[in-house]
């Protein structure tokens, strides 16, 4: 089944720096709320829709879905991790959404239950695939015809300081690595709109919109809070991790990102600027 995105399967179900993202959930899902926010604003849900979430991570957007479409409508969760998967389930039974299940698969490749889901959502499980046009026509196959698809990418590396910041310290410190093609796949594999919006009509897509979408994340409390999730979380941690870094290093990106997070500090904690390109299409009727 996962023949295309192993490396991507090894990174978020195997790796440390992928394993992160459980142990710094709670924190990770107040980060993006405002991200999810907006892929729930634009999908509106209606009772008794079929969802599909692609990339689903430890759960949080497709329990907020299932929420959205109530007890006569279901939401399926997939991701190539198990452990986030297993995560997810946990929260869904803590909760008693019934109507939240997860499946193991890889959205290129695996069968999503061919032409019964209305929606398609995902907050940033879109940017990973090695063949996204492969990806965006099976993950089609999931919908009825002229079911939506709603899904939240990252823009540009300088429209954004959550990465931009962090990268610029952690290579300062520890030297540049390897440079990578820019639309590999990645967090921000989809920064390029008009790159994505020929990718959506590849795979035959109707109705295309891809936009930029200015926000806030929500940070924890202060700049320096801010930075150490970002030092376990992120490009610092990839970069010092490819140069055997120490911890005295991560202690000294850290500090370089809290003085840089800095004039982000609210009363209400820390506000991180974002650009998220959101991309809107449908499966033609």
């Amino acid at each position: 089944m996962l023949t295309m995105n192993l490396d991507q399967e090894e990174y978020w179900g195997k790796s440390d720096l992928g394993m992160m993202w459980l142990t710094y959930e709670d924190q990770l899902d107040q980060l993006f709320a405002p991200v999810l926010d907006l892929v729930l604003d634009r999908a509106a849900l209606k009772p008794g829709q079929r969802v599909l979430d692609i990339g689903c991570g430890t759960g949080v957007s497709t329990l907020a879905a299932a929420k959205g479409v109530g007890p006569k409508g279901d939401v399926l969760g997939i991701d190539i991790s198990k452990q986030f998967l297993a995560r997810a389930e946990a929260r869904a039974s803590q909760l008693g959404l019934a109507n939240a299940t997860f499946q193991y698969a890889d959205a290129q490749t695996g069968d999503l239950a061919a032409g019964n889901r209305d929606v398609a959502i995902s907050r940033f499980g879109v940017m990973f695939f090695d063949d996204p046009v492969a990806a965006f026509t099976n993950m089609a196959r999931g919908l009825k015809p002229g079911g939506r698809f709603v899904f939240a990418a990252w823009g540009e590396l300088s429209e954004n300081p959550w990465f931009k910041i962090p990268h610029v310290a952690a290579v300062k410190r520890m030297g540049q690595p390897p440079k990578v093609d820019r639309n590999a796949p990645g967090p921000l594999a989809f920064h390029d709109r008009e790159r994505v919006a020929d990718l959506l009509d590849q795979a035959g897509l109707s109705e295309i919109r891809v936009e930029a979408i200015p926000l806030n994340l929500t940070g924890p409390k202060t700049a320096a809070g801010a930075a150490a999730l970002s030092a376990r979380v992120g490009p610092s941690p990839r970069t010092i991790a490819h140069f055997n870094g120490t911890e005295a290093d991560v202690i000294a990106v850290r500090d370089a990102v809290a003085q840089e997070f800095a004039p982000f500090e609210t009363p209400q904690g820390t506000r991180i600027p974002a650009m998220i390109n959101l991309l809107q299409a449908r499966r033609p009727e």
